[in-house]
C-alpha cells in the first residue's frame, strides 16, 4: 500500500474544491430559473478574485480555516480598494467562498481508517 503525501492531499483536494465551485457557479448561471439573470450580475473581477483564492489555496502545504480565511481576507482587500466595484458585492463574494471552506476540509482530510475485523468461522460437527 502506498501513502500519499500531505502535498498530493492538498492538490487532490484543491482539485476537488475547484470542481465543485465550477459546478455551482455552473448551476447558478445555466441551471436555475434565474440563470439568464444571474449572468447579467457576476462580474468577470469576481471569476478572477475567486481564481486568486484557488491560486493561494494551491501554493500551501498544510490548509487550515485560518490561512484560508486569510488568503480570502487578502483578495478581497484588494477588490475592495477599487473604486469602480462595489464593496457589497466584494463582501458577498467573501461570504460565499467562506462558506465553502467545509466542503475543502472534507475533501482534504484523510479518510477515516477501517478497523481491522476478525472472522471466526464454526467447524462443523
Amino acid at each position: 500500500m502506498t501513502k500519499t503525501s500531505t502535498g498530493t492531499k492538498v492538490a487532490i483536494g484543491a482539485g476537488v474544491a475547484a470542481l465543485a465551485a465550477f459546478a455551482a457557479a455552473g448551476y447558478f448561471l445555466y441551471g436555475s430559473k434565474d440563470g439568464a439573470k444571474n449572468r447579467k450580475k457576476v462580474r468577470g473581477w469576481m471569476l478572477k478574485a475567486k481564481g486568486e483564492v484557488l491560486e493561494g489555496v494551491e501554493k500551501m502545504k498544510d490548509v487550515s480555516e485560518e490561512q484560508y480565511s486569510a488568503i480570502i481576507h487578502k483578495v478581497g482587500a484588494k477588490y475592495k480598494a477599487i473604486k469602480s466595484i462595489d464593496p457589497a458585492e466584494v463582501d458577498a463574494m467573501m461570504k460565499e467562498l467562506h462558506g465553502h471552506w467545509k466542503n475543502i476540509k472534507k475533501s482534504i482530510s484523510p479518510a477515516p481508517k477501517k478497523k481491522a475485523t476478525k472472522k471466526t468461522v464454526k467447524k462443523a460437527k
